[in-house]
């Protein structure tokens, strides 16, 4: 069964050196809602996003509590961006779950505001 979370976080992306020409980020976020938690990542990036044309990947590790359940797991994201068009992709890891929150798995949708709020909706499982 599929249960649903929403709500709404802040992300501070935190540019580290590089020579190679690729972009390297480190993640810290606050979720707010049926997810209360904190979580720090990594992300690479390539491409030219202030043309509109680049893409990223992201590993990041959540720790908190979902609808009451504590625990922690990741989630990995995959995005491109082609002039107007935006690909994004945000799953749970499988086997990344520990704590009352073992054996989740799911997709997070994400919606940015016009002001810049960030809404999330996390369907998920636990098996």
């Amino acid at each position: 069964m599929t249960e649903h979370a929403h709500g709404t976080f802040e992300v501070t992306m935190t540019p580290q050196p590089s020579d190679d020409g690729i972009g390297r980020f480190d993640l810290a976020k606050r979720w707010h809602g049926d997810l209360d938690a904190t979580s720090a990542g990594l992300m690479l990036s390539g491409g030219d996003p202030a043309g509109g044309r680049a893409g990223y990947v992201a590993l990041e590790v959540v720790d908190g509590t979902l609808h009451g359940r504590v625990g922690t797991f990741a989630f990995q994201q995959l995005g491109v961006m082609r002039g107007d068009e935006q690909e994004l992709r945000y799953d749970v890891v499988p086997g990344s779950g520990t704590g009352e929150l073992a054996g989740i798995e799911g997709t997070l949708s994400l919606t940015i505001e016009d002001d810049g709020t960030h809404r999330f909706d996390l369907g998920y499982s636990l098996t």
